[in-house]
């Protein structure tokens, strides 16, 4: 079988926890594999490359140092356009923006022309300028036309505007580049591939660049790499030994003419394989001397290096993903219902149009007081009437709609802004709709996808508690040890050294320190200040610690404030101050940290020629190697089960001391496994192993990894209206575990599955599914539950894990070589087809069976998951389950997860602006999203179906009067109304009051609306808009628009005026039933309104108001003698208006229209009231009584599961990098305060 087939599970060991797994752009090295052995295919395959001569390796990415020239050589051009051709190689210029000067208003109207709507409404316009068709004003359609895509232009040129700043702001970001000799000032988007670039202390990387010297020890350098992982802790590159001895001057730079050959651009963040040659000799470079786009250069004053990707080919912009355009549902169903209204138009027109020719062959032919002089016969008539009735039945799909739906979206994300709670004084940080277009699918979302580093956490490490000797400190004592109800934080005045931030609560333990009486606390601390990889400088006399991981910073950062301070290192010494005392031991050994060993150790040799060995780790490796003596065993696992459940990060601390015989013996077998050229690292390990055997516990330390604020409550409270919640992260196993416990995700209630048990588990349903397969049990086999206990249960998942699951396997990119296929008999390819097919159905099982699955539990956590991962499973659940997704995160490695996503929420900050960029909405802190969507969503859905709900009904009410006018007026498509009306209804009449509904309606205020989250869950459900509502408006405006018509109807066929005239004129009519009209529509939308304001109030009656103005305006004598043909109901409003017979009408219109109304809206909320009625039934009481306080987690002691997870982020290497003498400077003698010396 392929060695890179999937591996059984259950046949094997599995995947490996702790890899990271590839799961995306491959080198070719990578994937070249032995081709099956096939002799005569082979041998026409050689003959066939022998005659074509050697064949040019493809793939391959080649960059001249010095040279912008060689990237413009022909052999690198690549068609971009018909017969243009450009350089394969990227500017360093980027592109979010859409449109230019240029481009803007034809790229505008073609995108705003693809909307159905708006390509229907042109449509009509063009109608309504054809004479023999138009039975309204061409203007009528015109106006709205303009209007719509007017806004939706300015909106879209605003959104713009703010991505070509964005970018501006980046592309002209500036570095120094090597030309002419000398370094030069240049903007990011005029570096090229090629280019020498040095950067300085805190600069941005400008492009992936590989690392050639630095003003640090071995051209060491340090970058921070929040932007890409949202990870503060510092890492470390290193250039090569010969650049770092080589290029150290401008003229030594200048002269560098180095080729590099590597992979081509690819989005793997983790790996790197490229060759320098360089003066007739090559140098394998790999990820630890290349400088990635996004991070930033911290601690080195001066760094020089080659650009090798820059642009779109960097690493960070290959993770981007592709930007998919973004809808809501409600844009989807909305879509639809205006189809169905168009096909619903289409119908009466063509009844209406048959109508008309009937009636014209019976009756208007035979009326000579009808004949208007025309030839045509009544099939023509017919023709022409069908398209006329497209006109009159036009406002059926409202074009107006859809401009509203801008208007309300635009008021919706500026409340999103403006939200004080939702703003972050501590970084002057508010929240941003970085969208326009998806605030009501905020109300609907089911499944949350959050990264932890920098989302959930704060990636701040801080001791809180230990146990040394079996006496635990942390808790809030005086110095007696007596337990406090107050919190008083130690004075640590007394220690110079000590660092303002550091809070602890016990007083006990810093006397017990300054006393000097417990040897076993200053063994404790001295431990912490010695056993590490932690380096230090000095700044402005300050001592700055440069920790791998933010665990080790917090460590030794707490043995600082205790007064054992790390001081310096030196690639065989390391030198602290013990309480004023500085003394420095020599190293003998460090035992690395790895993610197998959890533990690392270092070999010191004391004064008095002692050699010791301290050691620290998970506990779980640590009580292995314990002498079977080591005191207090029992009572620091107790210990540490309390410290677990207060999900605090535990760490064991121990030590031995080593007689000069055991350690000659081992120090030959350390050395051999250091130089074996085969399996170093095992051999190590196994050579660690002996050492570290018989220790002596010390204690043990328990550290918080932060938490931002208010997120375990934010999570409880999203829990409760339904939202599931999936942690997607790189990090460890142990760590995202302990996470889950501290955020509440997981509990001791919780039964956890792993990935070797999610695997037995799917592929026993696989393996029944086939065995039923062809039944009737297959659908209750498969709707069958994976969890029948009826518990608490969670999954947490490695990314190699779930390749393995998921049948995920690597991409195979092929070389473009010439293979002739082995010649295949037709069965043979149709049994492979068929193979391939079984393949591809079992996968899609598998994926299906594995969401079933996590959706049964109350928690999912994958970790050591890749970017492209991340997106997988946000797809997985958004194609099995059909549900709505929001993504959040901080970095660039979840910005491809944000995109995929319905709706990307990215986390401002301290961490970088990749995800921002990449997101539709943006705040500071992970406890801001329950507010924006229980309260900003929950608003944002109710408010837009009510809207549309309204809206479809008010124009079916105003629309099919014209239908039942059609009965009476021979088919003819005229008009019920006066044109202006027709024009003004949806445009002035009927619009404002419901844009008010849209923007400021609301239930229940924001504070209940957080207190019960089950009100969220009818968004969820979609039971607000769908095709039910969308019936029942229909069926609403169609029992309107009967009795707006046929009451004034009734009332006007045997009338007698005041005057003795009859009022029932066509003129008479029509301001009668378009005046009922307009007074129940905005009564109407009246009823609807929960939250009343002035402006509502306003709206409603000034909309009344502004309809009779207009109106007896329009009918004045003077506007028509100046408009003769445009305004023809002259006098029409006056003379009618003032028959009390037709005010009577009027009002017996409204109150039959709106009783019936008014009676089932008294039923709903009596008989069967929803959550949200029941709520705002006792508002006041609830807004009277105080929110209920959140119990504290109960502290379960007794529990026995221990949860380690030691080196949060640690890095191997870090021992090796000091033991070779890389990362040493020279000791400043100036600066540090003076301290007594003395050399033990």
């Amino acid at each position: 079988m392929d060695q890179r087939s999937r591996v059984s599970s259950v046949d094997s060991l599995g995947p490996n926890d702790e890899d990271m797994p590839y799961s995306d752009d491959e080198t070719d090295d990578e994937l070249d594999e032995p081709q099956p052995k096939n002799t005569e295919q082979n041998r026409i395959n050689q003959e066939t490359e022998d005659k074509q001569g050697p064949v040019k390796k493809e793939g391959t990415w080649k960059v001249k140092a010095n040279d912008r020239r060689f990237c413009e050589l022909p052999e690198f051009q690549k068609k971009s356009f018909l017969w243009f051709k450009k350089s394969k190689y990227s500017g360093n210029s980027i592109r979010t923006y859409k449109y230019n000067p240029i481009t803007f208003l034809p790229l505008n109207l073609i995108d705003q022309f693809k909307r159905a709507a708006n390509a229907y409404f042109l449509a009509l316009l063009i109608l309504q300028v054809i004479p023999q068709i138009s039975t309204l004003p061409w203007y009528t359609t015109l106006v709205p036309l303009i209007l719509v895509l007017g806004i939706t232009a300015i909106k879209d040129l605003v959104d713009d505007i703010a991505r070509h700043r964005m970018d501006n702001e980046i592309n002209n970001r500036s570095c120094d580049v090597l030309q002419d000799g000398r370094f030069q000032s240049y903007k990011w988007k005029d570096v090229q591939v090629g280019d020498i670039v040095r950067l300085k202390k805190n600069d941005f990387i400008p492009a992936d660049i590989l690392l050639l010297s630095t003003s640090e020890p071995n051209s060491l350098c340090y970058v921070e790499t929040a932007e890409l992982d949202g990870e503060t802790n510092l890492k470390f590159k290193l250039g090569l030994k010969v650049t770092h001895e080589e290029l150290q001057t401008e003229q030594q730079l200048s002269d560098y003419d180095a080729m590099i050959e590597c992979e081509e651009p690819n989005n793997r963040l983790d790996k790197f394989t490229g060759t320098m040659m360089w003066r007739n000799d090559s140098y394998s470079l790999d990820l630890s001397n290349i400088l990635l786009r996004g991070c930033t250069v911290r601690n080195t004053d001066i760094s020089h290096a080659m650009v090798i990707f820059a642009g779109a080919d960097t690493k960070i912009m290959k993770n981007g993903g592709k930007t998919r355009f973004k809808r809501t549902n409600i844009d989807r169903l909305m879509n639809y219902m205006v189809y169905t209204i168009f096909f619903l138009l289409i119908l009466i027109a063509a009844g209406l149009a048959i109508g008309h020719t009937f009636w014209q062959e019976q009756i208007g032919s035979k009326a000579w007081y009808l004949n208007d002089g025309s030839s045509e016969n009544s099939t023509y008539r017919g023709f022409i009437t069908f398209w006329g009735y497209l006109i009159v039945l036009n406002t059926m799909v409202p074009i107006s709609l859809y401009v509203s739906v801008e208007v309300i979206r635009l008021g919706q994300s500026h409340f999103i802004n403006w939200d004080l709670q939702m703003y972050y004084e501590d970084k002057d940080t508010p929240a941003k709709a970085r969208t326009t277009t998806l605030n009501e699918q905020l109300g609907q979302i089911e499944y949350i996808f959050s990264d932890k580093t920098g989302t959930l956490t704060q990636n701040i490490m801080a001791f809180k508690k230990c146990t040394i000797n079996g006496k635990t400190y942390g808790n809030p004592c005086n110095a007696d040890g007596v337990s406090l109800d107050s919190i008083n934080p130690v004075d640590f005045s007394w220690n110079k050294y000590a660092e303002g931030k550091f809070q602890f609560y016990d007083h006990s333990l810093p006397l017990c320190i300054k006393k000097g009486e417990d040897l076993h606390a200053m063994e404790f601390f001295r431990l912490l200040a010695l056993c590490h990889t932690v380096m230090v400088e000095e700044n402005s006399g300050q001592l700055v610690y440069q920790a791998a991981s933010p665990d080790e910073g917090a460590l030794v950062m707490a043995a600082r404030n205790f007064g054992f301070v790390f001081l310096s290192r030196s690639q065989n010494t390391i030198t602290i101050s013990e309480m004023g005392l500085e003394k420095t031991y020599e190293v003998i050994a460090i035992l690395d940290f790895n993610s197998d060993r959890k533990r690392m150790s270092i070999i010191l040799k004391l004064a008095d020629g002692t050699i010791r060995l301290y050691c620290k780790g998970a506990d779980t490796v640590i009580y292995e190697r314990l002498h079977p003596e080591s005191e207090n065993k029992e009572t620091t696992q107790t210990e540490l089960d309390i410290f677990a459940n207060e999900t605090l990060r535990t760490l064991c601390l121990c030590y031995k001391d080593i007689s000069d015989e055991e350690f000659s013996t081992w120090a030959a077998k350390h050395k051999d496994a250091r130089i074996a050229v085969t399996d170093r690292e095992a051999a190590l390990d196994k050579v660690y192993e002996e050492i570290e055997t018989n220790l002596l516990l010390i204690g043990a330390t328990a550290i918080e990894d932060k938490l931002q604020d208010g997120v375990p409550e934010t999570i409880s409270n999203l829990a409760k209206a339904d939202i599931k919640i999936w942690v997607l992260t790189g990090d460890k196993k142990e760590t995202a575990e302990n996470i889950g416990y501290a955020c509440q995700l997981l509990t001791d209630e919780t039964q956890i599955h792993y990935g070797e048990d999610v695997n037995v588990l799917l592929r026993t349903r696989q393996q029944n599914s086939r065995n039923t397969e062809g039944t009737q049990l297959v659908k209750s086999n498969a709707k069958e539950p994976y969890f029948t206990d009826g518990g608490i249960h969670a999954l947490v998942i490695t990314g190699s894990w779930l390749n393995e699951i998921l049948y995920e396997k690597k991409k195979r990119k092929r070389k473009l070589k010439l293979r002739l296929p082995t010649p295949k008999t037709k069965e043979e390819q149709t049994q492979q087809q068929q193979s391939k097919l079984k393949e591809e159905r079992a996968k899609e099982e598998r994926q299906s069976h594995f969401v079933d699955m996590a959706c049964e539990c109350s928690a999912v956590i994958c970790c050591r998951v890749t970017p492209k991962q991340k997106a997988m499973v946000v797809s997985l659940v958004k194609k099995c389950k059909k549900a709505i997704t929001l993504s959040i995160g901080d970095g660039a490695n979840d910005v491809n997860m944000i995109k995929t996503a319905d709706i990307g929420v990215g986390i401002s900050g301290q961490e970088g602006m990749q995800a921002v960029m990449s997101s539709d909405y943006a705040f500071a802190q992970f406890r801001y999203l329950e507010r924006l969507l229980l309260v900003h969503g929950r608003w944002s859905y109710i408010r837009m179906c009510k809207f549309l709900r309204y809206f479809f009904y008010k124009n079916f009410a105003f629309t099919l009067v014209h239908f039942w006018y059609s009965f009476f007026s021979g088919y003819s498509a005229r008009t019920a109304y006066e044109d202006w009306f027709i024009t003004l209804y949806n445009v002035l009449y009927s619009s404002l009051p419901v844009l008010l509904v849209g923007l400021l309606d609301q239930d229940v205020n924001d504070k209940l609306s957080l207190r019960f989250p089950k009100l969220y869950v009818p968004g969820q459900e979609g039971q607000l808009f769908n095709y039910k509502n969308f019936f029942i408006s229909l069926f609403h405006g169609v029992y309107t628009s009967l009795i707006v018509f046929f009451i004034p109807y009734g009332a006007f066929l045997q009338t007698m005026g005041q005057d003795g005239e009859a009022p029932s004129d066509y003129q008479s009519f029509a301001v009668t039933t378009a005046s009922s009209l307009i007074i129940i529509v905005n009564l109407q939308i009246s009823l609807n309104t929960s939250y009343w304001t002035f402006l509502n109030a306003f709206s409603v009656f000034g909309s009344i108001a502004i309809y009779f103005g207009i109106m007896f305006d329009i009918h004045s004598a003077g506007i028509h003698v100046i408009f003769p043909s445009y305004f023809t109901f002259t006098g029409a409003a006056p003379n009618a208006l003032r028959q009390p017979y037709l005010w009577l009408t009027i009002i017996l219109t409204v109150g039959i229209s709106l009783m019936p109304v008014i009676a089932v809206h008294f039923l709903y909320k009596t008989i069967w009231p929803s959550e949200g009625d029941k709520v705002q039934r006792n508002r006041k009481t609830y807004e009277a009584d105080e929110a209920p306080k959140k119990k504290p987690s109960a502290l379960r002691r007794g529990a026995t599961s221990r949860r380690s997870a030691y080196a949060f982020s640690h890095q191997q290497g870090y021992a090796d990098l000091i033991a070779s003498g890389q990362s040493i400077r020279k000791r400043p003698s100036a600066g540090r305060p003076s301290v007594l010396r003395e050399t033990e």
